[in-house]
């Protein structure tokens, strides 16, 4: 009991009338766009190491509290 192919393609039509093809398009090259950098960030990521952190600066104090 699953998605017919038929309920599929009504569902592509109902989309491409209310976005119309130039929309959709246009948001099918931004996804791409995000991936392609997703990849690249995450390969840039595994080059530097393997956190990716710069192991020289020291490390960063998340304690907000008033010094007295």
């Amino acid at each position: 009991m699953g998605i017919s192919p038929w309920q599929l393609l009504i569902v592509l039509v109902i989309v491409v009338l209310i976005f119309g093809t130039k929309k959709l398009r246009n948001m099918g090259s931004d996804v791409g766009g995000a991936v392609k950098n997703f990849k690249k960030s995450m390969k840039a990521e595994g080059d530097n190491g393997e956190d990716g952190e710069d192991d020289s600066a020291p490390p960063e104090s998340n304690d907000t509290s008033p010094k007295e």
